[in-house]
C-alpha cells in the first residue's frame, strides 16, 4: 500500500536528519511514487506547467517547479522535521483536539501533507489547503486519493492566498506557508504573512516561523587561515518584526523600510555577502548553502570606493524583490 511506503520513507528521514545520503535516497524513492501517481512528468513542459503565476504581490510558482521543490533535500528534512515536531507540541498543548493546519500554496504534491498524514491519524490532524494555480491542486487532490487520505483534508481552496480570507480563521493551530525563494525574491512569503497572520489566533504558529534577511562583511583571506573572517553588518529584513504593524486593517506598502550599511572607516572589506536565514521551528534552521533557499548572494567590495553607502530596501509593489542603491 502506498501510504505505508511513505509513511515509512517519512519516518527514515525524521529519523536521520543528520545523514544526507538517507534523507536524499528516501526524498527520491518519494519523488518517484509521486511522478508515478500523478503522471506529472507526462504533462510535458508546455507553458501552462512552466510559466510562474502572477499573485496580488509576487508570483506562484508553476506546477512544474513547484513539484522540483521536493528534490531540495535538507529544506524538505527539515520543513518535516519542524512540522512534525510542531504537531506533537500542539497536541501536547491540546489534548484530545484535533490540530488544524491551513497549508497556504501545497503546490501539485501537498508535500506536507502527503508526508506528514500518514504519521498521524486522521482525528489527531486535519488540513485544510489552498493554491492558486487549479492545475497544481488538481494534481494534489488525485495524489492524497491514490495515498488514501480524503479523510485528512477538510477544503480545497484555488485562490490567492495573498488576498484570500480563511473560513473561521481563528480554529487553526498551524499557518505552513512554504512560498520563498532565496533572498525573499519573487514569492510571495512575505505578502502571504502579511494577509493571514492577523487572521489566525495569536496562538497559532507558522512554519516556516520566520525569514531574515541578514549582511555580512568579509575580510581579505589572510595567509594561513582556513576561512575567510566576517562580521555582520546589518539585518536588512526580519520578516516577523515587518509584518506585525499589520493589525488587518492596512494594505501591504510598496516596500519596507531601508537599511543603509556604511563601509567607510578603517577597515578593508573583500565581500559583502547577503544570506537568507529561514527559520523552520525551534532550533530547527536552513543554514547558508544548505538549500536552495539559503544561496547566499555575494558582492566584492571594490577600492576606492565611489560611494561609502550601501542602501538595500525590499519592494512588494509592483514585484517583490530585495533592491539596491548606492
Amino acid at each position: 500500500m502506498l501510504r505505508n511506503t511513505i509513511k515509512d520513507l517519512s519516518t527514515t528521514i525524521l529519523n536521520n536528519q543528520s545523514d544526507f545520503d538517507t534523507i536524499k535516497n528516501s526524498v527520491d524513492e518519494i519523488h518517484k511514487h509521486y511522478l508515478e501517481t500523478t503522471k506529472i512528468g507526462e504533462l510535458g513542459e508546455g507553458v501552462q506547467h512552466m510559466a510562474a503565476i502572477p499573485t496580488a504581490s509576487g508570483m506562484a510558482l508553476s506546477l512544474n517547479h513547484a513539484a522540483a521543490c521536493l528534490l531540495d533535500y535538507r529544506r524538505t528534512a527539515k520543513l518535516l522535521n519542524g512540522m512534525v515536531t510542531l504537531i506533537r507540541e500542539k497536541q501536547e498543548q491540546h489534548p484530545n483536539e484535533t490540530i488544524n493546519i491551513f497549508y497556504a500554496g501545497c503546490g501539485p504534491y501537498a508535500p506536507f501533507v502527503t508526508l506528514v498524514a500518514p504519521l498521524f491519524k486522521a482525528s489527531e490532524v486535519q488540513f485544510s489547503v489552498l493554491e492558486i494555480n487549479a492545475a497544481s491542486i488538481k494534481t494534489a487532490e488525485k495524489l492524497i486519493k491514490a495515498l488514501e487520505l480524503t479523510n485528512y483534508v477538510k477544503e480545497y481552496h484555488t485562490a490567492d492566498a495573498v488576498t484570500f480570507q480563511i473560513p473561521d480563521a481563528k480554529k487553526y493551530h498551524i499557518l505552513f506557508s512554504e512560498t520563498l525563494d532565496a533572498l525573499l525574491y519573487r514569492e510571495s512569503y512575505v505578502p502571504i504573512l502579511w494577509n493571514m497572520l492577523p487572521q489566525i489566533s495569536e496562538t497559532c504558529a507558522v512554519i516556516p516561523n520566520n525569514v531574515i534577511i541578514q549582511a555580512n562583511l568579509t575580510f581579505p583571506k589572510q595567509e594561513g587561515q582556513d576561512a575567510q573572517k566576517e562580521k555582520e553588518a546589518a539585518t536588512i529584513l526580519d520578516v516577523r518584526e515587518a509584518v506585525k504593524i499589520n493589525d488587518g486593517s492596512q494594505s501591504l506598502p510598496k516596500s519596507f523600510a531601508p537599511t543603509t550599511i556604511n563601509l567607510a572607516g578603517d577597515d578593508i572589506y573583500y565581500s559583502m555577502i547577503v544570506d537568507t536565514k529561514v527559520h523552520i521551528h525551534n532550533d530547527i534552521w536552513l543554514h547558508r548553502n544548505e538549500s536552495s533557499l539559503s544561496i547566499p548572494f555575494e558582492m566584492e567590495i571594490a577600492y576606492p570606493l565611489d560611494a561609502p553607502n550601501v542602501t538595500f530596501f525590499y519592494e512588494l509593489k509592483p514585484s517583490v524583490e530585495l533592491k539596491l542603491q548606492n
